[in-house]
């Protein structure tokens, strides 16, 4: 198949045009940098350079793939002219006429958990709005819905090495579903090469564990084993989180995201819909990289 992919080199989809390309798929990697451009033709994918805010360069990129991987790039959190809810419309937007008009028929795009929701999902309420308008499309699409991903724990560090703890207003003794990144590639890589007459839902998941036992696996991989994660209010959340620089409207919506998670709305959906399968990859392997990450701050 011919496979064209957003996401440059990112935590998903380089495994995803690794995992493609051994399978003997022809992948088109677009990219808004052309320093990636080697790294991506060593992997043996071709390189597309230019903008997913760019809905012609889209198009073109899109024009003869049998099927496209799209998905929102990550925005700066800390950037205070960002408007993260137009960022995220425009390219949802870009993404539905670039197909329309390419005229491909099999897409998978990377939604979130919590898609399900209309309103009380904070910063990710714009997926279930992206979704919305792909679903309009007389094309077939899987929506992928990952789960909170390792890799935001990430986030935590600062806070562990200055007070010991890990503090979040979700959590704690309450389940959070996780997942790697490399579980996800290799979920949309069956999807996308797999004929799909219509729309599908399709959840994502690691491992689910609850604060304290994530905690406990992050404690023992960097040595401090006591590790604790301290449940905070909503207040003391967002307060966090202005303080070390994020937009307060994007803290605001992340911190609504974060309850959702907490009370059960956000997972709602996926607890009704869970893969039949969880992925490979369990936060104990992910701990010697959060480790080696650690140790190098």
């Amino acid at each position: 198949m011919k496979i064209t992919i957003t996401g440059s080199l990112g935590n998903i989809s380089k495994p995803l045009a690794q995992d493609l390309v051994q399978n003997g798929h022809e992948v088109t990697v677009i990219s808004s940098s052309n320093d990636k451009q080697a790294e991506i033709e060593t992997l043996g994918a071709s390189a597309t350079i230019g903008s997913v805010e760019d809905v012609a360069f889209l198009t073109q990129a899109f024009t003869g793939a049998d099927a496209v991987y799209c998905m929102i790039p990550r925005a700066n959190y800390f950037d205070p002219n960002l408007d993260l809810d137009a960022f995220t419309r425009t390219i949802g937007n870009n993404y539905a006429e670039a197909i329309t008009k390419s005229g491909v028929k099999r897409v998978v795009f990377l939604s979130s958990i919590g898609a399900h929701l209309e309103k009380n999902s904070g910063i990710i309420q714009r997926y279930n709005e992206i979704e919305a308008v792909l679903n309009l499309l007389d094309v077939s699409i899987t929506f992928m819905r990952p789960t909170s991903f390792f890799y935001n724990l990430l986030a935590y560090i600062p806070l562990i090495k200055s007070q010991g703890i890990i503090a979040a207003n979700y959590g704690a003794d309450r389940m959070i579903p996780w997942v790697s990144p490399n579980d996800i590639a290799l979920a949309i890589a069956d999807e996308i090469v797999t004929p799909l007459d219509g729309k599908k839902v399709r959840y994502v998941s690691s491992e689910e564990l609850t604060g304290h036992e994530t905690a406990q696996i992050l404690g023992n991989a960097i040595g401090k084993p006591d590790l604790k994660w301290v449940l905070t209010t909503d207040e003391e959340t967002l307060n966090g989180l202005v303080n070390v620089g994020m937009q307060p409207k994007i803290a605001e919506g992340l911190v609504e995201m974060y309850a959702g998670l907490y009370n059960g709305l956000l997972a709602a959906d996926y607890i009704k819909n869970k893969p039949a399968v969880m992925g490979q990859t369990k936060l104990a392997d992910y701990a010697k990289e959060f480790a080696a990450i650690y140790n190098q701050k």
